[in-house]
């Protein structure tokens, strides 16, 4: 199961009442935009998030993969036909929609650097179609269960018999509880493959302090989980064996290698405190070729000089 953010705006309502949704397959210029192709990436059983003026405001599942199909006539505001491309999906409304600025602190962190849905501001970005990785997905379903998920506890079961049976009824449950479920264990699945096959390329040892204690190593991934493919979050290449310590370095971007394996320090950390960080300044590791890539993207995108 793949997640994506659809922006729908005006077409919402429409594009809901056919229980689907569409995309052109190219533009005037005969160009074919990277959030309308992706709709061809679409398989059955995908889960989808609805993004409409700022909202949140459905969660749906694709009943079938991408088909080809002609603008829908609902949809088309002259005689012209157009070719493009359709999913079926069972939508299921939100009671509360998720607004999208109030819980942004919570999100932002997830966005992808690369085709992320939101800008820094918060508002939409234009497009159609976007990715939505794991940990977005789990945490948006997060957000979605509590404001439209009632939980009740012994002592409010009496009092509360109306919101009982209106949870009952409620058919985002059942879909809540699948889709999260399937994304933590892809999630799992990926990050236990990644560390299993992580370990002897750096020996079982922090690659910085050589610590061999298992319990206090990390398996670090250079590009992170939700800027990664699927292939590239399980390639064991796509990080390095560190210490907690050195892990947490690693991903605030406090420290980066470049694709010799030298260290790098940033300026962020004072001089004085590198022994204290058990830094080296010259420091340097023994690294695999195929290392080199994924090295310079996290020098470039997370090390903060």
């Amino acid at each position: 199961m793949n997640s994506f953010i659809v922006m729908q705006g005006d077409t919402y309502q429409i594009e809901k009442d056919l229980g689907m949704i569409w995309s052109p397959k190219q533009d005037k210029g005969g160009n074919e935009p990277h959030s309308w192709k992706r709709i061809t990436e679409v398989n059955e059983g995908d889960q989808f998030f609805h993004y409409v003026k700022g909202n949140i405001v459905a969660v749906s599942i694709a009943s079938e993969g991408c088909k080809e199909a002609c603008k829908p006539s609902n949809l088309e505001s002259s005689n012209e036909r157009i070719e493009g491309y359709l999913v079926n999906l069972e939508y299921h409304d939100l009671e509360v929609p998720v607004n999208v600025r109030d819980k942004f602190k919570e999100i932002f962190p997830l966005l992808p650097i690369k085709y992320a849905p939101f800008q820094k501001d918060a508002n939409g970005n234009p497009g159609y179609l976007y990715p939505c990785n794991e940990e977005l997905a789990i945490k948006l379903l997060e957000l979605i269960s509590e404001l439209n998920i009632y939980q009740v506890n012994d002592e409010q079961l009496e009092l509360t018999i109306d919101e009982v049976r209106r949870t009952e009824r409620n058919t985002l449950i059942p879909v809540i509880t699948e889709t999260e479920s399937e994304a933590k264990t892809k999630m799992r699945w990926g990050e236990q493959k990644f560390r299993k096959d992580l370990i002897p390329l750096w020996k079982g040892k922090c690659a910085l302090c050589a610590i061999n204690l298992s319990e206090v190593l990390k398996a670090s991934h250079s590009k992170p989980w939700k800027d990664s493919t699927n292939i590239e979050r399980v390639d064991p290449y796509n990080g390095l064996l560190l210490c907690s310590n050195h892990d947490a370095l690693y991903n605030e971007g406090l420290i980066a290698f470049d694709g010799q394996g030298r260290l790098h320090i940033s300026s962020v950390i004072r001089n004085e405190d590198y022994v204290m960080y058990g830094l080296a300044p010259r420091a340097k590791l023994q690294i695999y070729f195929e290392n080199k890539v994924y090295f310079k993207w996290h020098k470039k995108y997370i090390f903060r000089t």
